[in-house]
């Protein structure tokens, strides 16, 4: 077997689809979107709040000082992480296999929320594996410098 004779899996890669562009292409007055009406319009569509007609949930809270209206809602979507520094990985053993839940069995996560982002504080251990992690930009440096290996 050469390189030169790998090809993709069947099915797995896909021509673009140009819509709107004549009636060869299958999708040409409306381009799939049906009617008229809010959601045929680009941009359209409800809003990740709407609660079909319903005064949404953050709009029942109390109004707070120091809150404004808009911050209410977009804190519900907001991506929380929990927080791990790279010095309180500092006691791991090389190889070892660092995942959101192997960080809440050692202690240093209490819970998981959207996931756990390592922060550049203090020096990177050599020759971790991370998988399931994201990392700010200094921490991702250190650890790159390292050794540390990263799977998505």
């Amino acid at each position: 077997m050469h390189l030169s004779h790998l090809k993709p899996a069947a099915g797995s890669r896909h021509k673009r689809v140009r819509i709107g562009r004549g009636h060869g292409s299958g999708l040409v007055k409306t381009s799939g979107k049906g009617g008229k009406g809010q959601t045929a319009r680009s941009g359209g569509g409800k809003g990740r709040t709407f609660e079909g007609g319903q005064t949404p949930w953050f709009r029942r809270l109390p109004q707070r000082k120091g809150v404004s209206q808009k911050s209410r809602s977009t804190v519900i979507f907001r991506t929380s992480y929990s927080v791990v520094n790279l010095a309180d990985l500092a006691d791991w053993d090389a190889k070892t296999v660092v995942t959101p839940d192997a960080l809440r069995a050692a202690g240093l996560v209490d819970k998981l929320r959207d996931g756990v982002k390592v922060l550049g504080h203090g020096d990177a251990p050599k020759g971790l594996r991370f998988k399931d992690v994201v990392f700010s930009a200094p921490a991702r440096a250190k650890l790159e410098a390292a050794g540390a290996a990263f799977e998505e």
